[in-house]
């Protein structure tokens, strides 16, 4: 199970819609992915037209069945998500030993997925902290300018030092160019020198598309939105570029699992 934050303490760089961009693509090659939102704004919630009883917060500060706090969005997708309460209770779990790894204790018996990612809030918060300790893997969006390369930057020298002070390991697997506009010399100008500083791992960059912001208004995927415009292109680029990386993180997909089983069976 690949376990993935996508994160970044500057806002609006397309977390979110990376995620569930993401999701939805990743479900339709058909791997089963979890979505978790972090954000007490609760937008995976709003964007995908999910009400729950029990969701985050929940799971944090009761002790609910994981099961409990699920709800499925679509096929081979399911979501924890959050709302205005999420922020209470990152207050409760700032007393708590071991607060740093609360989520990582609560979701210690989640199994069915070959894919948790996890939609994190801008900042640095407690929330955060636990995201990337219970992940093994960061996605890290980036916006093509000046404020965002720099955000960038320090977001690697965020999770180098987690992985220091809490002899951790995730790993950032991917740096996601987001909001690129081909049309401007210092949209292309940044791009060009993320490639050069993050080479090994720089995704396609995602061009800017009215698409991408107005799918959530209709509760969908780019994909089931506008399957043919460029904000699809360029995500199915990114999940392309995912999946081929499977192998490098040892994960065999749960459909794939189950068709060896059966084939086994069967002889």
């Amino acid at each position: 199970m690949r376990k993935i934050c996508i994160i970044n303490q500057k806002g609006g760089v397309g977390k979110t819609t990376t995620t569930i961009n993401l999701a939805y693509g990743l479900a339709k090659e058909g791997r089963r992915v979890l979505m978790i939102d972090l954000d007490a704004q609760g937008n995976l919630a709003t964007a995908l037209g999910i009400e729950s009883d029990k969701d985050l917060y929940n799971l944090l500060i009761e002790n609910p069945e994981i099961q409990e706090c699920i709800r499925r969005v679509d096929h081979n997708i399911d979501l924890i998500p959050s709302c205005e309460t999420l922020a209470k209770a990152e207050l409760i779990i700032a007393g708590e030993p071991g607060r740093e790894t609360v989520l990582k204790r609560k979701l210690q018996g989640l199994k069915g997925y070959d894919y948790v990612l996890l939609d994190c809030p801008p900042g640095l918060s407690l929330l955060n902290q636990n995201a990337m300790l219970y992940a093994g893997e960061a996605i890290i969006p980036a916006s093509t300018d000046e404020l965002g390369l720099d955000a960038l930057r320090k977001m690697i020298m965020v999770l180098q030092k987690m992985n220091e002070v809490f002899d951790h390991d995730i790993i950032i697997s991917k740096v996601v160019p987001t909001m690129h506009d081909t049309r401007t010399r210092l949209s292309k100008m940044v791009l060009a020198q993320m490639q050069s500083e993050f080479y090994t791992n720089i995704s396609d960059p995602i061009r800017m598309n009215s698409k991408l912001r107005e799918a959530p208004n209709r509760k969908k995927s780019v994909f089931k939105f506008a399957r043919s415009s460029n904000g699809a292109k360029d995500y199915l680029k990114l999940i392309k570029s995912v999946i081929h990386d499977e192998k490098k993180f040892g994960l065999t997909p749960i459909i794939e699992m189950n068709g060896k089983q059966a084939e086994e069976q069967e002889a």
